[in-house]
């Protein structure tokens, strides 16, 4: 964690280095402020600003907090359907050669699956866990399930397709460690063939 005081303000601030489960966080803590904090995205980073006088656990609670009422309201947390297929579409056109799938949904049911296709009905279906994941993460995996509706396996040529995407292995890493921090077990299948 880097610390760091702005001379004009007496204000301090904290950098947190990114978790598996929120991006980075800026805090800055302020004698000015009194009661009340804010949380605001600058880019991909967090920025929190609070009271000076917090300390210890009190402060990792209110910053926590602050973190997972602004996760909650970023807008892929509350888009639907329609905004993921979308998302799909243009990801398609960049990467996929234009070959878009049939429909693209958030489900909650893949337990030990971010994302998967059925090439024989062009059906992509995207875990509901992704939501707080970052925008390219989300992308990656798209365009990973897209490349299945060229490749049903996870053959040379489906790589050379899903890798156009030039954040796929930064992605997978990403959903590696996420995984890990969730206690979960990711398989490595992601085609479903009961509907080819």
């Amino acid at each position: 964690m880097a610390r760091r005081s702005t001379p004009s303000t007496d204000t301090t601030v904290l950098i947190e280095p990114p978790r598996f489960d929120r991006p980075e966080v800026e805090i800055r803590a302020s004698p000015r402020r009194k009661k009340t904090g804010t949380a605001h995205w600058s880019g991909s980073r967090i920025v929190v600003q609070i009271p000076a006088r917090l300390r210890g656990r009190e402060r990792a609670a209110f910053v926590d907090d602050l973190v997972v009422r602004l996760l909650t309201q970023r807008p892929q947390s509350s888009a639907g359907d329609a905004s993921l297929e979308e998302r799909a579409r243009v990801l398609a056109e960049l990467y996929n050669d234009g070959v878009i799938p049939t429909s693209v949904r958030w489900v909650s049911n893949q337990q030990a699956r971010w994302a998967s296709c059925s090439p024989g009905s062009r059906e992509i279906r995207v875990s509901s866990r992704l939501r707080q994941c970052p925008e390219w993460v989300i992308d990656a995996v798209l365009v990973h399930e897209l490349a299945h509706l060229h490749e049903a396996d996870h053959s040379a040529e489906f790589y050379e397709i899903a890798n156009r995407h030039p954040r796929q292995n930064e992605s997978a890493l990403f959903l590696e460690g996420y995984a890990l921090g969730l206690g979960l077990r990711i398989e490595e299948g992601d085609v479903d063939r009961s509907t080819d």
